[in-house]
């Protein structure tokens, strides 16, 4: 029992990352960190799951549903601020955990944060696909249904059936596409990042200024459906469902501390990465949940592409903007596939190098200092579930995988004050317990309203991640008596 708890000593984290063979090249700066958080979390959230989230749980008032997921985002991210700053180390939370809370909770995270990211970038490749065939449609182009779609569907009251689809081809491409630019390089990576979350601002922004015009007040009432009878839908549960449900609209300035590693002065930038970031993206989401449910009856609002339907049901006068709706959520969702997939691969990294993972996890390109092997398996992996499986399915396994990670890392905050309070925090979260253990609170209420159905894939995945531990990690571990002896010597 006592070796499941073993903790790795920040002295040993610190000098891990300064070994030349597996060092990752420092190139990021805040102005990049704060870039790749809003990349990483504007894109399916809002193109996508906002519609979706409003027409299936909550209605217009998905805009609390929004706030209600910032607040446990902002605790959660003041959190990771303050580790990010004290372990700037590739592996996010994973490596927090590993130096306060022990092993076995380090690697159930490690476990659980693929499906934030691995997962995720699945998830928002079927989106991409759903806003790049409609973009062609609007040309007269109408590519195979059968080559668009996945060939499994899900339902709660049903379950899984078949649709008739071979695979979402789309989706596929664009993952083998951000793969190999990963690969290439982490300051490749960014300055294409960097692009696309221009350009989705700029019309996110677009969207608000010149929808807001066209916003119907009376679609706005009732602001919370009265609740058809069961739980979830509508009414204030619907509202809190929505809310874990589309809390996977937040994922992306957690993966910020994924690249900690890679930053020029982690110290003083990771906090304002992460922080800022999160402040843009919730004002963002909230004004363009206003204006959709505004300009669109929430029941219409079923659709891969949403905010397309908002500027198709203004009229005329917003057609223009249809194609450039589209652009901007092609480039967005883009770049949210980038940062995920930039996140999993050093994941990967990092669990490779404590031993719990086999060794080639952690092997860095000779000429482009990046985890290329961990990269191209997570693409890999990632394709396949893209073009095999629905959004909605995918989306709800990340949302209550983050939800999980932030918990732990709310928790891991309070612990290590306690145990550590001698470290050099150059940031530190404020008002220690309170902020931690709201953010723990919220994050755990979110994951409680989440479908059964959600629980039970959680679980079998964390039981599979167990065998791996048991079987592999624990014996393997840097940790473990015998291998560190081995790795001392």
């Amino acid at each position: 029992m006592k070796a499941l708890f073993r903790k790795k000593s920040l002295s040993a984290l610190l000098a891990q990352a300064e070994e030349k063979e597996h060092s990752l090249k420092r190139a990021l700066g805040a102005m990049n960190l704060t870039m790749l958080g809003v990349g990483g979390i504007i894109g399916a959230g809002i193109f996508v799951l906002t519609g979706q989230a409003a027409a299936q749980y909550a209605g217009p008032g998905i805009v609390l549903s929004f706030i209600i997921s910032a607040v446990g985002c902002a605790f959660a991210g003041l959190c990771y601020a303050e580790f990010a700053s004290m372990i700037p180390i590739a592996g996010s939370a994973y490596t927090y955990s590993y130096a306060t809370i022990g092993e076995l909770l380090a690697w159930v995270i490690g476990w659980d944060l693929i499906l934030e990211y691995l997962f995720g970038a699945a998830t928002v490749s079927v989106g991409w696909s759903g806003y790049v065939t409609s973009f062609f449609r609007d040309f007269g182009v109408n590519l195979p249904a059968a080559l668009c779609n996945a060939p499994f569907s899900f339902d709660h009251a049903s379950g899984w059936a078949s649709t008739g689809a071979i695979i979402n081809l789309p989706a596929v491409l664009i993952i083998a596409v951000v793969t190999g630019l990963l690969v290439i390089g982490i300051s490749e990576s960014a300055a294409v990042n960097d692009a696309a979350v221009v350009a989705k601002i700029a019309v996110v922004i677009l969207f608000i200024a010149f929808g807001a015009a066209y916003v119907n007040s009376a679609n706005w009432h009732p602001f919370v459906p009265p609740n058809t009878g069961a739980f979830g839908s509508f009414g204030w549960s619907g509202v809190a469902r929505g809310a874990g449900v589309i809390f996977f609209a937040y994922i992306g300035f957690d993966a910020v501390s994924t690249a900690a590693q890679e930053a020029k002065n982690p110290q003083r930038d990771m906090p304002i990465g992460i922080l800022s970031s999160l402040v843009i993206c919730t004002v963002l989401y909230i004004l363009v949940a206003l204006v959709l449910t505004g300009i669109v009856k929430y029941d219409r609002l079923l659709v891969p592409d949403p905010i397309a339907v908002g500027v198709d049901a203004a009229g005329p006068a917003l057609f223009w903007l249809r194609k450039f709706i589209k652009i901007g959520a092609i480039a967005g969702l883009s770049s949210v596939m980038l940062v995920l997939l930039l996140g999993q691969p050093r994941i990967f990294y990092a669990m490779s190098m404590d031993g719990l993972l086999p060794t080639f996890f952690s092997k860095v390109h000779p000429r482009f200092r990046t985890p290329h092997i961990t990269t191209i398996v997570t693409g890999a992996i990632a394709a396949l579930l893209g073009g095999l499986f629905p959004i909605g399915a995918l989306g709800e396994m990340v949302s209550i995988g983050t939800l999980l990670a932030f918990v732990i890392v709310c928790v891991s905050i309070i612990v290590l004050r306690r145990t550590h309070p001698e470290l050099k925090r150059p940031f530190r979260t404020p008002l220690v317990p309170l902020v931690p253990a709201l953010g723990a609170v919220v994050c755990l209420a979110q994951m409680a309203v989440l479908p059964w159905a959600t629980w039970a894939r959680l679980l079998a995945w964390m039981a599979i991640g167990g065998v791996v531990y048991f079987l592999y990690g624990r014996h393997n571990s840097r940790l473990a008596p015998a291998k560190e002896d081995a790795w001392n010597a």
